[in-house]
């Protein structure tokens, strides 16, 4: 029986889904403006269901999403507010750790419209600035290329806290990222700069392949899927908003934790889950990760 890291789940989606809001590029940092409180109570939720880590709502907080919105200069501001949620809700809570959530500049599953490494490393490390003294570790998210794992990692150099590297996958084969690129290639790299090696945001039937393809690493590794369909060719267009995006309509808190649990048959020791992910998923698989002996921490 092994030592578990259990994460939260979607922050973003399951926002969207308690706000029932018109959706907006901003995605879940306008739901944090418009509903104060509600982040920390998804928060509060994810910890009762069992997580032992909260994740940031800060995945969207970069300066190229707030470019020509009313928040365009709030970049701070926004990154402390989301600190504040997670950090209410561990304190009311009483224990837990606090994840500092990088998303992918301009936009998710583009490795295409990753900018050059003289522009990303500054504005990976700005983020980076912000988080690290109120977090207990950083968490690298939907990293999609080589360049882009490069890049954020050298961002994170500074941290002096755990710095763990999310990679997200084609979701029709597990072996490469969705720049096309070999998963493996990431090993030497995250091993160079990282302290976990993680799978995110891809369909939960290939993250079986990704963990192959990375097992040999000398980290802990793990994973944490979505709940998507499918990423819609609109979610891949300019300043997309997550309502082109369909739940899976077998996505149910029993088959979700039925594939989590094979994820740590195979070795992974942190797992949780993205979007689509709510408390009741989240409290499913730490029931079957109880039931079968496993220690959460």
């Amino acid at each position: 029986m092994a030592d578990i890291t259990l994460l939260d789940g979607g922050m973003g989606q399951e926002l969207v889904h308690r706000a029932g809001d018109k959706l907006t590029p901003l995605w879940s940092t306008q739901i944090m403006l418009d509903h104060p409180g509600m982040v920390t109570s998804v928060h509060a939720d994810f910890f009762a269901a069992g997580a032992t880590v909260a994740t940031t709502n800060s995945y969207a907080i970069h300066h190229d999403r707030l470019a020509g919105t009313p928040v365009e200069g709030a970049f701070t501001a926004l990154h402390q507010s989301a600190l504040f949620e997670a950090r209410t809700a561990r304190r009311e809570h009483g224990t837990g750790r606090i994840a500092g959530a990088i998303g992918p500049l301009v936009a998710s599953y583009r490795p295409d419209l990753h900018p050059a490494s003289d522009v990303a490393v500054p504005l990976f490390a700005e983020v980076t600035a912000l988080l690290a003294p109120a977090c207990d570790l950083l968490i690298c998210e939907t990293v999609a290329s080589i360049d882009h794992a490069r890049d954020i990692l050298a961002g994170c150099a500074d941290a002096a806290i755990p710095v763990w590297l999310a990679m997200t996958v084609d979701d029709r084969d597990g072996t490469k990222l969705r720049s096309g690129e070999p998963i493996a290639d990431v090993v030497p790299i995250a091993e160079a700069g990282a302290t976990a090696l993680l799978v995110n945001c891809s369909t939960p039937e290939v993250i079986p392949a990704a963990l192959a393809s990375v097992a040999h690493t000398s980290l802990p590794f793990g994973a944490y899927a979505n709940g998507f369909e499918q990423i819609a060719d609109g979610f891949l267009e300019d300043k997309p908003t997550v309502d082109s995006l369909t739940l899976r309509r077998d996505f149910t808190p029993e088959l979700y934790a039925d594939q989590v649990m094979t994820w740590v048959a195979a070795g992974a020791t942190i797992v949780g889950g993205c979007c689509e992910v709510s408390p009741a998923h989240i409290a499913e698989i730490a029931r079957r990760l109880r039931d079968a002996g496993h220690t959460i921490v």
